[in-house]
């Protein structure tokens, strides 16, 4: 697919195909939460990895988790610290969030949001989406837009010509996951970012 500025890959999000843009990261694949199998069959990603939603605004992620008060409290206090940036928080999941996101254990969620100004224009125009890196499974995350559109031909990717060298070329390291249990945070992946675990 050829790559299209930022208002058409919104327009092709929203009909439930995959699209592919950059993060502060590494460049994401993202659709709509209820087509996350796509990305599943396109990367032939084991269901037993499950994809994050990313959004513009802690706003628009709180209502994909549930907690009580005096969790939601600990999470918006990390969340105000690290976000956005690169820091994905897996916590217990609302009945919002599409079983399909993460198959073989719905009750959590990842989510996330990037500190990448393009990134967070698309996000707040297509509300949440499921996410995961530009990557066929097992392979080393793709960097740039032309070597994503040449490896995924049906995907629509960001032109990216009018980007500046920063937002361009990312960090190259995937985000820190940190898991909520019921003894505090626990480090499933560590990126760049350090979270105290409990």
């Amino acid at each position: 697919m050829p790559k299209v500025c930022k208002s058409q890959l919104i327009k092709v999000v929203k009909t439930g195909q995959v699209i592919s843009f950059p993060t502060d990261t590494v460049p994401a694949l993202g659709v709509l939460p209820e087509s996350a199998s796509l990305i599943f069959s396109l990367k032939k990603r084991s269901p037993d990895k499950p994809l994050i939603l990313m959004g513009a605004s802690p706003e628009d992620l709180w209502q994909y988790v549930k907690g009580t008060t005096q969790e939601l409290d600990v999470w918006q206090q990390t969340a105000q610290r690290y976000w956005p940036g690169s820091l994905t928080l897996v916590l217990p999941a609302s009945p919002l969030v599409p079983a399909i996101i993460n198959p073989t254990n719905s009750g959590t969620i990842g989510i996330r949001i990037p500190n990448h100004k393009t990134a967070q224009e698309i996000l707040a125009k297509t509300g949440c989406l499921a996410t995961t890196s530009s990557n066929l499974s097992g392979h080393p995350p793709l960097e740039t837009m032309g070597e994503i559109a040449a490896t995924f031909i049906n995907v629509y990717t960001l032109d990216d010509s009018n980007l500046t060298s920063e937002e361009k070329y990312a960090s190259g390291t995937p985000s820190t996951i940190a898991k909520w249990t019921e003894k505090g945070w626990i480090i499933l992946r560590q990126g760049n970012v350090f979270i105290k675990e409990e």
